[in-house]
Parts: structure tokens; C-alpha cells; sequence
């Protein structure tokens, strides 16, 4: 099954440079559902959220379409990682009590994704799909990122970006959603070369480099370390989430 891949190629920057979601996020979550013994971490990338996870599930299946993520990532005793579309985990049906979406929902947002959802899940089990916003950092470089975003990087963004910016809220979820979720961010202290290391992350960036030739980010650090200083600044990004579960019985 193809699949837009925009991130094997960085899969280490990815691992080195992505925000890491608090742990508090997945407290919430394992509460939520109806057992702790299987949890299925789809699109796990490089596998930051399988880990999150395996501090409350006896056992993490960790899935990605691409090989490259899957081989970057960590190995962790618990965790199982291995290369499947997000249409075909492989799972034993009616086997999982969590089904995780990190940042990955708008790629494969339909219903063949939630049919496998729906199959996998065991009566009450949970789907679980969170992303985050822009990044925020202070009154400085907040003007400079947006510039960026929107400006620069404007005809490079996929268009399935546009669900992120949505929250995800326009996105069919064909579940019994849970209406009353906690607010939650990510945090982190970044000097200016990590926070730089992570815009390159975004999947614009390759694009352009793609399209244009040339490396953005060496035009946009000119402008940022100014104003950014020496030292370590904190930088938040916003998260939001939708929870569904499985009422089939």
C-alpha cells in the first residue's frame, strides 16, 4: 500500500529534534481504557509515543508504513516495532485496549484506517488521535516563526496540513466521542540550534529544499539568533486530542 512519505528521509533529525509529549498524556489515556495489557501505537514514527505508552501497557505494538522510522527507532524491552500500513496492523482482532495516533491522523484519515480500528479494539477499547499546534515561544520569535509558516513555507505544506490546523475537528471520527478532555502542552528548554534543528523537521521544509534547492533554515537562523541570545529559551506547543470509543459489543 503506498503512502505519502515525508519524513524517512529525516528520521533521525525526527528522533533527535521532535517535542516529547508529557506524561501526563498518557496517565490520562490508560485511564480511559478498559484494560492495560495491549496498546497499539500507529504511525509511530520513532516510536516516542510507544515508549510513553509502555509505562502503563504490558505490551506496545509499534506500527509505521515506513522502514526507515521503524528502523531509527529505540528498541524497548515491552515495545514491538514493525513496519505495516495503518490499514493493516496485523493484530489479532478484538486483542487491543488503545489504539494511539501521534501526529499522524490526517495522513490516513479514512475509513478503511477506522474499519481496522474498529476490528483490532475490544468492546469498550479506545482510539486515541492527538497532534499539536504551532510552536510558541516568546514575543521575539513568535513574528519569526509565523513568517515562516505561513509565508514562506505556504506553497510547500501538504494539504493534509490544513487538519492539523483544524485540530483534527474536521476530520470524520465515527466513534462515541468523548466530549470533556484535558488541556495539555508540550514543554521543553531548547537553545536556538535545537529549536532551528526542529522547524527543519517539518515536512514544508523538505519540500522546498526539494523544489528550490538551498536550505531555508540557514536564511531564517540569520534572523533568529539575534534575537534568540545564548542561552535556552522555553518553547511550548499546544496539544489537542479526540478520544472515541468502541461501543460494539
Amino acid at each position: 500500500m503506498k503512502f505519502a512519505d515525508h519524513f524517512s528521509t529525516a528520521s533521525r533529525d525526527y528522533s533527535r529534534f521532535r517535542p516529547v509529549y508529557p506524561a501526563k498524556l498518557y496517565h490520562w489515556l490508560a485511564g480511559l481504557a478498559p484494560g492495560l495489557d495491549l496498546a497499539w501505537d500507529c504511525a509511530t514514527g520513532n516510536g516516542q509515543a510507544a515508549r510513553g505508552l509502555k509505562a502503563h501497557f504490558r505490551q506496545v505494538v509499534a506500527t509505521d508504513a515506513s522502514a526507515e522510522q521503524i528502523a531509527s527507532a529505540d528498541v524497548h524491552q515491552g515495545i514491538r516495532f514493525r513496519v505495516a500500513p495503518a490499514q493493516r496492523s496485523g493484530l489479532q482482532g478484538g486483542s487491543v485496549d488503545l489504539v494511539a495516533v501521534a501526529q499522524a491522523l490526517h495522513w490516513f484519515a479514512d475509513e478503511s484506517f477506522y474499519a481496522e480500528v474498529r476490528r483490532v479494539l475490544r468492546p469498550g477499547g479506545v482510539l486515541a488521535a492527538w497532534g499539536y499546534g504551532l510552536t510558541r515561544v516568546d514575543a521575539a520569535v513568535d513574528p519569526l516563526v509565523d513568517a515562516f509558516y505561513g509565508n514562506r513555507l505556504d506553497a510547500f505544506w501538504p494539504p493534509e496540513r490544513v487538519h492539523v490546523e483544524a485540530a483534527y475537528r474536521d476530520l470524520d471520527f465515527p466513534f462515541e466521542e468523548l466530549a470533556n478532555t484535558p488541556n495539555l502542552s508540550i514543554e521543553a528548554d531548547m537553545k536556538v540550534e535545537d529549536f532551528l534543528g526542529y522547524l527543519g523537521t517539518w515536512s514544508a521544509v523538505k519540500r522546498l529544499r526539494a523544489a528550490q534547492g538551498g536550505d531555508p533554515i540557514a536564511d531564517l537562523a540569520a534572523q533568529m539568533r539575534p534575537v534568540w541570545g545564548e542561552g535556552s529559551k522555553t518553547v511550548s506547543w499546544p496539544i489537542f486530542v479526540r478520544v472515541g470509543r468502541n461501543t460494539a459489543t
